[in-house]
């Protein structure tokens, strides 16, 4: 791993941490819960996130909201920078502590608080990892969408601090679509909740929206109420195979204008494909040669006459493509299979090369026009890409491969390869991210999306929320 705290650490506007308040720290969490080994430093300074690493002063593990409130007050007191930290699933850098100082570990708020059955609603600490609630939810009938790649292993509240969504988004969609209020500690040491446990709210300005996707910058979460609703009890895929990887693009938005919502509507390029059933070691279905792209289709509810009628409506959809054998799926084993190959994408990738992973989002109906723009940007600048994603959403996974490129190549040509990936994205009414958030290695691009003013505009909110700026600097703005 490549250290990069020198270069960061130049403009250092912060407080290293002392003894004395190496002390205060420890006095706060117990002896046992707080960690300056060189091993856990380096540990909790990188993520998923390319080759990066920016090595803390020390991590702490608090157990309760009081404790959180402690540090906080310590380190406002004292300019020393924080971070805080989920699993370390991050792919855009959001929590990773640039400015060296505090880390603070989720890891201990581990509990499903409360279950309401009557009102669906569960009210979760931010350290669960989110598929260990979805199973919990599972058992009791109840149902909580959003699911990520990293669902295995990603806490519940890196989700919520960078709007995670996943391939369910397209029906039920994101983190921020389910969260109802959140416990919040401030900068200050203070403690908020930031709405109410209820279905409507427009009683002032919607904290709790502000703090889902804030990555981490305006306060600290502890507490999170989520509404749920009843769990599918059917499911049917389609993996459909197509000769032209603009051909499967182009064919996810006549599956909507056909009247069919799908619950997960996924792409990927064959290359894409091939690494995961590499990564994996298996598959349910053979990958022909001349097979391009594939589409991953699922369809869910509560009648099975219903979602085989949708079936059939999206199988005639596809036909109008140029499709190989459509492949149905109906028993567990076999869509399970499926579902590991496309959860698996970015594990394969990652462990080809080191790559940048751009989280473009364009209108749906734009897709086809922004896989030939990546394909050409590539060409002119020579990386390869890998791309897969979300479609139902128009949300495109580009993963930029480093493979041979040299230092300057890849962090000045690829850079303004992507610069001009960002730009059309804009130019088609989409973003630079929809759902990795923008942390620290997208920073650079946001005059892309928004004007002056507006970046002025969150400079604002995050001085009013934090005016000292000691949480986790150097990220979005």
């Amino acid at each position: 791993m490549t250290d990069a705290n020198q270069s960061a650490r130049k403009s250092n506007p912060f407080q290293p941490i002392s003894v004395a308040v190496l002390d205060d720290l420890r006095a706060v969490v117990g002896e046992n819960s707080l960690f300056t080994d060189t091993d856990i430093l380096r540990e909790h300074g990188h993520d998923e996130t390319e080759d990066l690493l920016f090595v803390p002063q020390a991590v702490a593990e608090p157990a309760d909201t009081a404790q959180v409130s402690a540090l906080m007050r310590i380190c406002n007191k004292h300019l020393i920078p924080v971070t805080v930290r989920g699993a370390g699933s991050g792919l855009a850098g959001g929590a990773l502590p640039v400015y060296g100082g505090l880390v603070i570990s989720m890891k201990r708020f581990d509990k499903i608080l409360k279950i309401d059955r009557r009102n669906f609603q569960v009210t979760v600490e931010p350290g669960v990892i989110t598929e260990i609630l979805q199973n919990t939810l599972r058992e009791e009938g109840l149902f909580y969408p959003p699911d990520p790649a990293s669902r295995g292993w990603s806490f519940i509240g890196g989700n919520v601090s960078t709007n995670a969504g996943g391939p369910k988004a397209v029906k039920y969609g994101v983190v921020k679509d389910h969260v109802l209020n959140l416990e919040v500690v401030l900068p200050s040491g203070e403690v908020i909740w930031t709405g109410s446990n209820t279905l409507k709210n427009s009683t002032g300005y919607n904290f709790t929206q502000l703090i889902v996707g804030s990555e981490g910058t305006l306060g600290v979460v502890t507490k999170i109420v989520l509404k749920l609703q009843p769990h599918p009890t059917q499911n049917l895929i389609l993996l459909a195979p197509f000769r032209s990887a603009e051909s499967a693009c182009a064919a996810v938005a006549a599956i909507f204008e056909a009247g069919v919502t799908p619950s997960g509507l996924e792409f990927m390029e064959r290359n894409a494909i091939d690494w995961a059933v590499r990564y994996v070691g298996e598959t349910p279905v053979p990958i022909n040669e001349d097979d391009e792209a594939h589409l991953l289709i699922e369809v869910d509810g509560f009648h099975l006459e219903s979602l085989m009628a949708d079936c059939e409506t999206i199988t005639r959809v596809l036909e109008r493509f140029d499709t190989g054998e459509i492949f149905f799926a109906d028993d567990e084993t076999t869509k399970t299979s499926l579902w590991k190959l496309r959860r698996n994408v970015a594990h394969a990738v990652k462990r080809n090369s080191v790559y940048k992973e751009e989280d473009t989002v364009v209108p749906r109906g734009e897709l086809p026009a922004l896989l030939k723009k990546v394909k050409e940007v590539g060409a002119r600048y020579g990386f390869e890409s890998v791309c897969y994603g979300h479609a139902g959403d128009g949300n495109l996974h580009v993963n930029i491969l480093r493979g041979n490129l040299n230092e300057q190549t890849w962090n000045e040509e690829v850079t303004k390869g992507i610069r001009e990936i960002f730009t059309f994205v804009k130019s088609v009414g989409g973003t630079i991210s929809g759902e990795h958030g923008i942390g620290l290695v997208q920073r650079q691009y946001l005059d892309i999306v928004f004007t002056p003013t507006e970046i002025e505009l969150m400079r604002s909110i995050k001085r009013v929320f934090d005016p000292n700026g000691i949480l986790n600097p150097g990220k979005i703005v």
